[in-house]
């Protein structure tokens, strides 16, 4: 098969998420309230924090990194796509398209595993409450939040410096709505096997790992709990961040710990779709609109800020 050469001046053409020409200005039109909406709730959840005294905690100011995270996350793919509806050129260069994927897999590999150290906060502060200023002091988050950046920042400079100097096929039409590492490799002119064993590897410590901890911390807190109405409370505090985490892993570990002969594009797009798009709409309505704290500093605020307008 032939190649040529990999320059910065070279592009690939993204298929987008559908390919129905008529629907464009209407796909368009969703796609631009979703991140709208998904944008606003992450910053308006951001400031609460920021402005109210109460919720300066770690479970709070994480929860204002998994926001941030969030925010930038379904920045880096949903502009690019909601253009491509309205234009003729679907094209994205080749720079453009490692940029992209190397920001998607930062942002994705935080916020893997910040939700695992979203979990050990809830699990310290049900089963082990006197010890939560000493276990989730100020030093032990800001060292969290370290830790799941550079990790992140490292593996996906890793793949994304490796994928981009290999050889493309003269073809690079990708079936994707975005620049992702899965949907690159179908483009690859050699054996990309060997490669994928890191791919699974990376999936399994940056994915499953937390996603098992998560589960395993939510059991044990629900296990301890000696009353009924103390499994109860467990289970209500825990059950949001279990849904974010089930739907978020989910998707994820379904595109990256296959081979690339078992992917589907029609497939992986949808499913794309989730881990990129609904759960950074989903996550601040599902930790603020269940939580009572949030509720409370929603009413102080606004309360303050009416008091102002007096």
């Amino acid at each position: 098969m032939k190649t040529e050469n990999q320059t910065f001046g070279a592009e690939f053409i993204l298929l987008g998420l559908f390919q129905y020409g008529q629907m464009n200005k209407i796909l368009f039109v969703a796609i631009v309230i979703i991140f709208s909406v998904a944008l606003m709730g992450n910053i308006i959840l951001i400031h609460l924090i920021r402005l109210d005294t109460p919720l300066h905690t770690p479970m709070y100011f994480l929860l204002s990194q998994l926001s941030f995270i969030d925010m930038m996350y379904i920045s880096t793919t949903v502009p690019k796509m909601a253009a491509n509806f309205l234009s003729n050129s679907k094209a994205i260069t080749f720079l453009g398209c490692e940029i992209q994927s190397f920001l998607f897999l930062t942002l994705g590999g935080t916020e893997a595993l910040l939700l695992g150290f979203m979990s050990y906060d809830r699990y310290i502060a049900i089963c082990h409450p006197l010890r939560y200023p000493v276990l989730m002091s100020k030093t032990i988050c800001l060292s969290m939040i370290t830790c799941a950046w550079a990790s992140s920042s490292i593996n996906a400079l890793i793949h994304t410096l490796y994928v981009f100097q290999l050889p493309f096929c003269t073809s690079r039409i990708v079936n994707h709505f975005f620049c992702e590492v899965p949907s690159l490799l179908p483009l690859v002119c050699q054996d990309t096997s060997q490669y994928e064993y890191t791919v699974l590897l990376s999936g399994l410590i940056i994915l499953l790992l937390p996603f098992i901890a998560i589960v395993a911390r939510v059991l044990i807190a629900v296990y301890q709990m000696s009353s009924g109405k103390g499994q109860t409370k467990a289970i209500s505090t825990c059950s949001c961040h279990l849904i974010v985490a089930s739907l978020f892993y989910g998707t994820t570990l379904s595109t990256y710990t296959r081979p690339h002969s078992l992917h589907y594009p029609e497939e992986d797009k949808v499913v794309a779709v989730f881990y990129s798009i609904i759960t950074p709409l989903l996550n601040p309505f599902i930790y603020s609109l269940r939580n009572k704290e949030v509720m409370g500093a929603m009413r102080r605020v606004l309360g303050k800020w009416i008091f102002v307008q007096k």
